[in-house]
């Protein structure tokens, strides 16, 4: 990787592993980019630039002498703002101690650092050579920070912006986004992924058109209705071929990103902290940090913009403790028992799995309280042990799992209580709600208030004691509402609007302090499901919970779509009971394990209902996922094979870095008569390798394999599964 600054032509060039990103700064002083894209020469692009569609174009004050059809409406600007003649939507939008909201933000300087510098109270990338663009207001002494990192091992592009306030008077951002794209041309494709309970990242697209196009959250949550991921794609971009540019914020509350079609033949991205109820004043010397937006790009379709993606996370974000480590290979009790169980159930349930290969036991919700048999009562009182279902407290299980060289685990909601709780009894004031105001309840909980220290400063205090007393070794750590009132008690009440990103400072807060307090500690996150599935997140648990919806057939679209930006290793993928508790459907418990070791796995279910038969499917599906899924599901390339938004079969192919290594999963959804053979190419190979798959009892090239490729035959019932390993050989 390498970023030059030429001088000469005041040209910034941004190379990473296979692109290029570059800009200039105009004869006006303003930030003009140029291309991104496939790695190019520094060779001068100023023939690339072209206006269109003009209407009644301003001017930069004063017009340069043979330059009046310039209007920073047309530009393709690196940091859109409102005041000098742009009408397209601005990334900053600030008011000024004089009343007005107008910016003219001029290049001032800019660095080259050797180490890409963190963000203060917020999740990043980590990264080398970052460049720093400065940007001054030409008549206040508002300016801009723009930060850009890039790697040599991925095709991505690391972006924020830090806003400063050099006035002695205060200026108040009434939006502050993390970044703005401008590319060439209208004629692109949008791909977001929306959702729901159960029902999280499924994939949607639309055109670009002259307008915008827009997704967000103000549920003070990334949310299950829309991921912050927008994919912006050339019209018929397939999985392997057409240019994607990828986003994918670095945030966990509310979002906006947004792709505007203009009539000068550009398409602007941006996007970052939604403004939606959002301000923040900074008085003098203040400034005010943007959460970073991640940003791939890919010439090999949207199969080469998620890898790019994969390996940035795997390599930069997740933590290096887990990313590549083997994970936790856990039975959860929850489909299995719900909140109805005692000591003797889960000894049973831990009993019934030994020999298999299960490493963990998870104990879900119900352990804690003087009442908590349902979901009404108890919640946030993590200090105390409901005692009926487990006499003597939790060491008498930790003790017995520990016995059977088995690590335990433990559910918590920190973030939620309810009101028949201990805690609500003692401090109802800490909750978030409007006093006066009927609150809001979801899952029979409230909100607590993450914005106050005194809130986070018990929950830590409380959640530690229980890991450190009772030597946990996971812990799930789940959220099963968003907030629906945006309001603190301990804050002014003029001071309300800074509340959505407060909380997400919060919850950053307090993952960090109970997280780096436990470092002997492997931490799943969870959102009632999938909820809060993010980068930000991922920062912290290495794995998220993908859904709630465990059935193999909804899991094929669920994992589908939340491949697009997210590693196979940060899915948690279960082995549930059949018919599955959510959608009733009957499947084969080889079925659920094919689809379940498509991500770092395991089961949930009660074992102690186990034939001797299912007890040795059992061990030896793990025995097949440590011996050929693990290490590619942690490592290996993603190559979506069949798409099952568009048709009958779904097909995922992992193969290991140096290529030696792949396995197939394949799919079918409904039995169709005389349908049951699919011709596949697999992707990702060598060519010039020559590989074996034993259940075809073939041997043949890398390049055949990808050129001709094999016929799959599924014949049987409904969603089947058939697997296929590849190993390169010597001759």
């Amino acid at each position: 990787m390498s970023i030059v600054f030429e001088q000469e032509t005041k040209t910034f060039w941004l190379d990473g592993k296979g692109m290029t990103y570059t800009f200039f700064i105009n004869p006006f002083g303003y930030a003009e980019h140029l291309y991104f894209g496939k790695t190019i020469p520094h060779e001068s692009l100023m023939h690339t630039r072209a206006y269109g569609g003009l209407s009644k174009g301003i001017h930069p004050n004063p017009a340069i002498e043979g330059q009046r059809i310039w209007s920073y409406n047309y530009m393709k600007s690196e940091l859109s703002f409102y005041g000098t003649g742009d009408y397209r939507e601005p990334a900053v939008l600030v008011e000024n101690a004089a009343g007005d909201r107008l910016s003219d933000l001029l290049y001032v300087g800019h660095e080259i650092l050797s180490a890409k510098p963190s963000i203060s109270g917020m999740p990043s990338m980590d990264g080398g050579e970052t460049l720093v663009l400065h940007l001054k207001d030409s008549h206040t002494d508002f300016g801009a920070d723009l930060y850009y990192t890039v790697y040599d091992d991925c095709d991505v592009i690391a972006r924020r912006v830090v806003y400063h306030n050099g006035a002695k008077t205060p200026a108040t951002l009434r939006r502050a986004y993390s970044f703005s794209l401008s590319l060439p041309g209208n004629d692109y494709e949008v791909t977001s992924l929306w959702g729901s309970w159960a029902h999280e990242r499924f994939m949607q697209k639309t055109h670009v058109h002259h307008g915008v196009v827009s997704i967000d959250s103000k549920n003070t949550s990334s949310s299950a209705t829309l991921n912050p991921f927008i994919a912006v794609s050339d019209m018929g971009t397939t999985e392997t071929n057409g240019q994607v540019w990828g986003v994918n914020l670095v945030y966990s509350s509310s979002y906006v990103l947004k792709a505007q079609g203009d009539s000068g033949g550009h398409t602007l991205l941006m996007g970052g902290i939604n403004d939606f109820d959002f301000y923040w004043t900074l008085d003098g010397g203040e400034s005010f940090e943007t959460p970073e937006v991640v940003i791939a790009y890919s010439a090999e379709g949207f199969g080469g913009m998620s890898r790019a993606f994969h390996d940035a996370y795997r390599n930069h974000l997740i933590n290096p403790r887990y990313v590549k480590s083997p994970r936790p290979l856990l039975l959860n009790n929850w489909e299995g028992t719900s909140f109805n169980f005692d000591l003797e159930k889960l000894k049973a349930i831990v009993d019934a799995v030994e020999g298999t290969g299960i490493d963990t036991f998870v104990l879900d919700d119900g352990w804690f309280g003087t009442s908590r048999d349902d979901s009404h009562a108890s919640l946030g009182d993590w200090h105390i042990v409901n005692e009926r279902k487990l006499p003597g407290g939790l060491k008498p299980l930790v003790d017995y799992v520990h016995s059977k060289g088995m690590k335990m685990g433990l559910w918590f909601e920190p973030e939620c209580l309810n009101e028949d709780s201990e805690v609500f009894r003692a401090h109802p004031d800490y909750i978030i709600g409007v006093p006066g105001r009927i609150h809001g309840i979801g899952r029979d909980s409230f909100m607590m208030d993450l914005t106050r220290k005194e809130v986070r400063d018990y929950i830590v205090d409380t959640v530690n004691k229980v890991i450190r007393d009772n030597k946990l070794d996971y812990v799930k750590w789940d959220f099963n509402r968003n907030v629906t009132e945006s309001f603190s008690l301990g804050r002014d009440p003029k001071d309300q609007s800074r509340f959505a990103h407060l909380y997400a400072l919060g919850l950053y807060d307090l993952c960090e302090r109970i997280i780096e307090a436990n470092p002997q500690v492997f931490f799943e996150g969870c959102s009632a499901g999938g909820g809060r599935f993010d980068p930000a997140m991922l920062h912290y648990f290495s794995q998220i919970w993908t859904s709630d919806n465990s059935d193999a057939e909804a899991r094929t679209m669920i994992q589908y779509g939340t491949s697009m930006c997210y590693p196979l290793s940060s899915m948690s993928c279960h082995v549930s009971a059949s018919p599955n508790h959510q959608t009733y459907r009957v499947s084969t418990m080889k079925t659920r394990a094919d689809i379940a070791h498509l991500g770092a796995t395991g089961y949930e279910l009660d074992s102690t209902v186990f034939t001797d038969e299912d007890r040795e499917e059992v061990r030896a599906q793990i025995i097949e996922y440590k011996e050929c899924d693990e290490s590619l599901v942690l490592e290996g390339d993603l190559y979506r094979i069949e798409n099952p938004f568009e048709g009958n079969f779904f097909g995922f192919e992992l193969v290991a870095k140096d290529k030696k290594k792949a396995t197939l999963t394949m799919y079918r959804r409904i039995n169709i008569c005389n349908d049951y053979a699919k011709r596949i190419r697999l992707q990702g190979l060598d060519p010039d390798l020559r590989y074996y798959i034993p259940e075809l009892d073939l041997t043949c090239s890398g390049a055949l394999l990808m050129t001709v490729g094999i016929v799959v035959k599924i014949r049987g019932a409904d969603f089947l599964t058939l697997k296929y390993h590849i190993d390169a050989i010597e001759e």
